[in-house]
């Protein structure tokens, strides 16, 4: 199992996670559908079945994607809720750069008066 010995732990940060591009791209196909088994996911990629499974085994790892068994077949689906952590990282930079245009926009005003 991917999570730590408590099981709701994931073991692997989210950041190092969705740092490699062909993760991302995994995630953007996994959010369009419900779920994918892991031969089409590895139709949409240029590596082989172990690559792919390496990817994935690493966003699960992360919380990020899970998986489930269909006969020998896993099935993988986007565990969304684990990307608010990046969300609301992302959203404190927002504010930041949004809060330093306002005041160089307020200053620029105050030198043109």
């Amino acid at each position: 199992m991917s999570f730590s010995e408590r099981g709701d732990l994931p073991t692997r940060d989210v950041f190092s996670a969705i740092a490699d591009p062909t993760r991302r791209q995994m995630l953007d196909v996994l959010a369009q559908v419900d779920e994918l088994p892991l031969y089409e996911m590895t139709a949409k990629f240029h590596m082989g079945r172990t690559g792919v499974s390496k990817h994935l085994a690493i966003l699960k790892e992360a919380g990020l994607v899970e998986d489930r068994k269909v006969g020998r077949e896993s099935r993988y689906h986007l565990n969304a809720a684990r990307l608010h952590e990046v969300q609301e990282w992302v959203s404190f930079y927002e504010r930041f750069w949004t809060q330093r245009i306002d005041r160089l926009k307020d200053l620029l005003e105050e030198d043109n008066t």
